[in-house]
């Protein structure tokens, strides 16, 4: 299933969406700062606003509901409200839990809005960031859109309500909320090539799932085209039009995406990894993991899991974080 195969990647690579900041304001108000995250999540809670950014044409109208993902931007700028007058400079505010949704004295709702990073590991970066565009634009009147809106709310109020556990809740409402952009922008709009386009490709989904599922199994293009039920070449058209690279070059990705989890969370032996994940040799593998990685498996599991040596003492397990 779809959905399996994306859970399976949000677990490969790390997947943590993060709140950073959010204001409530009344009145016209502005909004810009630098950005130092790869990818950067906007999410119009309240009122509408005009994104602007570096690589865009002209600004993006956003509506209440709406978020914009920003893909390796250096810069945005917010801009919104009504009234009289220049507008407000707004700082937004790390952390957020001091505002409120009470509207006492009757002036009318604020505008608010929430800020947030998706912070991932190296793999998940050059698989997240290579599938989306510089900057998208999930609508919460789009048909696939209509839990993005609860997953919203839900992490507005836990963001605003100072309650217990809110820090629990306030990160897994992120992580869902990244899930339901992910969900709701793959159907409202053409992905580039990529992972995430050939997850949803029905075409292709057949072939995908005896990759995902058996990986180490030395899979023949032929294989996979039969099971696609389409010819050689054009079950390798497609799939290179569609994954950005061909089907066995897929393949090989994911089995280092596996090696690498394995690798950082568990003590498998180099020699036993290789095997399961279908390498003739353990050479074999850690030259393939080496090219793909930049570094042998066991210097990646030394460096990623804080070790003592590459070769010897016990690895020290901490926060790869």
């Amino acid at each position: 299933m779809v959905g399996d195969q994306l859970s399976e990647v949000f677990d490969l690579v790390e997947v943590r969406g993060q709140v950073t900041g959010g204001f409530e304001v009344r009145g016209r108000w502005v909004a810009q700062h630098a950005i130092d995250d790869p990818l950067k999540l906007m999410a119009m809670v309240r009122g509408r606003a005009r994104l602007t950014t570096d690589g865009l044409d002209g600004p993006i109208e956003l509506g209440p509901g709406d978020v914009a993902i920003l893909n390796n931007r250096s810069w945005l700028r917010l801009e919104g409200g009504t009234g009289d007058g220049p507008p407000r400079d707004i700082l937004p505010v790390e952390g957020y839990t001091s505002v409120h949704l009470d509207d006492d004295d009757g002036r009318g709702a604020p505008d608010a809005v929430v800020g947030g990073r998706v912070d991932l590991n190296p793999a998940g970066q050059a698989l997240l960031l290579q599938a989306l565009p510089p900057v998208g634009h999930v609508r919460a009147s789009a048909a696939a859109a209509t839990n993005l809106r609860r997953s919203l709310d839900g992490l507005f109020n836990e963001v605003t309500g100072n309650r217990i556990g809110s820090a629990f809740a306030i990160r897994q409402y992120g992580q869902l909320l990244l899930l339901e952009v992910l969900r709701a922008y793959v159907g409202q709009a053409e992905l580039p090539p990529g992972w995430l386009r050939v997850l949803i490709d029905e075409r292709l989904r057949p072939a995908l799932a005896l990759m995902h599922a058996e990986p180490g199994q030395p899979w023949r293009l032929e294989e996979l085209a039969r099971a696609a039920a389409m010819s050689r070449t054009s079950f390798a058209e497609r799939f290179r039009t569609v994954a950005g690279v061909p089907p066995l070059t897929y393949l090989n990705r994911w089995r280092m995406l596996l090696a690498q989890r394995a690798l950082r969370d568990g003590d498998v032996r180099v020699g036993s990894l290789a095997a399961e994940l279908g390498y003739a040799s353990e050479s074999a593998f850690s030259t393939a993991f080496k090219r793909e990685v930049g570094e042998s498996p066991l210097r990646y599991r030394w460096r990623i899991r804080g070790g003592e040596s590459p070769g010897g003492a016990e690895l020290v397990r901490v926060e790869a974080r």
